[in-house]
């Protein structure tokens, strides 16, 4: 079974990153892993959801069915609260963390035994 990578939208006011650009998405699929892309994710980046999907990626509306998934999961910003909540015990979740900042999200990140990469 493949190893599952999502890439969820980012819902911060004024980001407009994507943590993963359809091009590289064309080589994780060629590499064996199976992309999962929630919905518009990289439209405020200018990649539509048809740049993802001819790189090879599934395009999922539903966040957590995205989040059921997968294995990994890519963001750029810290997830909310909100966010956390949906997210599967076990899951490795990449992005910028803010620990100094935010001690309470990393906290909330441990405790639901979700691995963060820093």
């Amino acid at each position: 079974m493949p190893v599952g990578v999502g890439v969820l939208k980012e819902i911060q006011t004024g980001e407009n990153r994507v943590a993963l650009v359809p091009e590289v998405v064309a080589k994780l699929v060629q590499a064996g892993y199976e992309v999962r892309v929630e919905k518009g994710a990289g439209v405020g980046a200018y990649f539509p959801d048809e740049l993802y999907e001819k790189a090879g990626a599934k395009i999922e509306a539903d966040k957590r069915a995205l989040l059921s998934r997968v294995d990994i999961l890519l963001k750029v910003q810290p997830p909310l609260e909100a966010e956390i909540e949906l997210i599967p015990e076990g899951k490795i979740l990449i992005g910028l963390f803010f620990a100094h900042r935010d001690p309470e999200r990393i906290t909330q990140l441990k405790n639901k035994k979700i691995h963060r990469k820093i």
